[in-house]
């Protein structure tokens, strides 16, 4: 936890904050090992960053003096067009975005995903916002990203996603093409990932139809979790 987020109920006057997130406590006390009048880095959930000075230390609740004007990283140029993948996968694959940070990603159906992926109640929006706030605190960002789910792929394809793509080039990453993947870009992007397995042939046409690019990351084959990061180092 690089940075203690605050949510705005947090905030109880512009310059004061009682925390009482006991996650948020333990961490405070126990890795920190603050005590009273330490300073730490505080951020207001879609606001700015600081510091805060400790003011109070009650067992349940510790209040601080707030001073919040410094704004968050900037986000990534980017747009992630992201296969459903295995529900365990999914906690590590929204932290990591959210540290990285995109701040767009669109979950969407395809061939290779198992209908049961989308019972998994790791698609809760509270479960989804936990893991978005723990890869902000490690990433030292405020914003959290939007998450979208799209259980058909045809339709979003084909109805939705030419508005998202719009203006940016739109890139599909796909082993068996010859174009390698471009690298250390200046402009924004749409990219679209495969779940395990990657996009079925129809899947890959249909988005070059709509204007998708396919590019390889080399000769290995990567598991999504680890592609993500490495197509944002290469990329960005």
């Amino acid at each position: 936890m690089n940075v203690i987020l605050l949510s705005p109920h947090d905030l109880i006057a512009d310059n004061r904050a009682c925390i009482k997130n006991p996650r948020q406590l333990e961490h405070i006390k126990h890795v920190h090992g603050a005590v009273l009048g330490d300073q730490l880095k505080l951020g207001l959930i879609d606001g700015n960053l600081g510091t805060g000075i400790i003011t109070r230390f009650d067992d349940d609740a510790i209040y601080l003096d707030v001073d919040l004007q410094q704004p968050p990283p900037n986000a990534l140029p980017l747009t992630l067009v992201l296969g459903l993948p295995r529900p365990k996968m999914m906690r590590r694959i929204l932290q990591t975005i959210a540290t990285l940070g995109v701040k767009q990603l669109h979950l969407i159906n395809s061939y290779r995903v198992e209908k049961s992926y989308w019972q998994t109640p790791f698609l809760e929006p509270d479960y989804i916002r936990d893991q978005l706030i723990l890869g902000l605190e490690q990433g030292c960002d405020t914003r959290l990203p939007e998450v979208h789910l799209h259980k058909r792929f045809k339709p979003f394809v084909e109805d939705e996603l030419p508005a998202i793509v719009g203006e940016t080039r739109a890139l599909v990453a796909h082993p068996y093409t010859t174009e390698a993947c471009p690298f250390q870009i200046d402009y924004s992007l749409t990219l679209a990932v495969g779940p395990e397995g990657g996009f079925i042939p129809y899947e890959i046409d249909l988005l070059e139809k709509c204007g998708f690019e396919a590019v390889h990351l080399g000769n290995r084959i990567m598991r999504v979790e680890t592609a993500i990061p490495y197509l944002l180092g290469r990329l960005f």
